[in-house]
């Protein structure tokens, strides 16, 4: 499979994983897929991500999280905002708000990957790569 979207690639992992229960998934390890992790971390979306493997054949191992005794998903949904073949930008000012401030949008900015939130404090705008809630 020749995925050159690494980000659609990696939601759709975690909510696949998300939906069958699974304690941890892997993410090709990228860059970009460990600055998502990272803000997924912060945000208290995903419990950890480590990396496995050597070379090239880098993994990162997300542990997911869930709540209450029937194990519900802490990530009720991932969604791809800005795509290959469509890119979607957004200044400082339309910074996106996912569900009134519920969810996050995880916006790449000049100064890295954030949260909405993160950049609107940096008052910085960029591409919006997905929401989460």
């Amino acid at each position: 499979m020749a995925a050159n979207d690494t980000i659609a690639d990696m939601l759709t992992r975690i909510r696949n994983a998300n939906l069958a229960r699974h304690q941890t998934t892997l993410v090709p390890a990228t860059k970009i897929t460990r600055s998502i992790a990272k803000v997924l971390r912060e945000e208290g979306f995903i419990a950890e991500f480590e990396e496995s493997g050597e070379g090239v054949k880098r993994n990162l191992v997300i542990a997911l999280k869930y709540k209450g005794k029937n194990r519900q998903p802490l990530i009720t949904a991932l969604k791809r905002v800005s795509k290959p073949g469509l890119r979607v930008y957004s200044n400082r000012k339309d910074l996106p708000r996912v569900l009134g401030g519920i969810g996050i949008a995880i916006i790449s900015t000049s100064s890295g990957i954030m949260t909405d939130r993160e950049a609107r404090r940096q008052n910085l705008g960029g591409e919006v790569l997905c929401y989460v809630w």
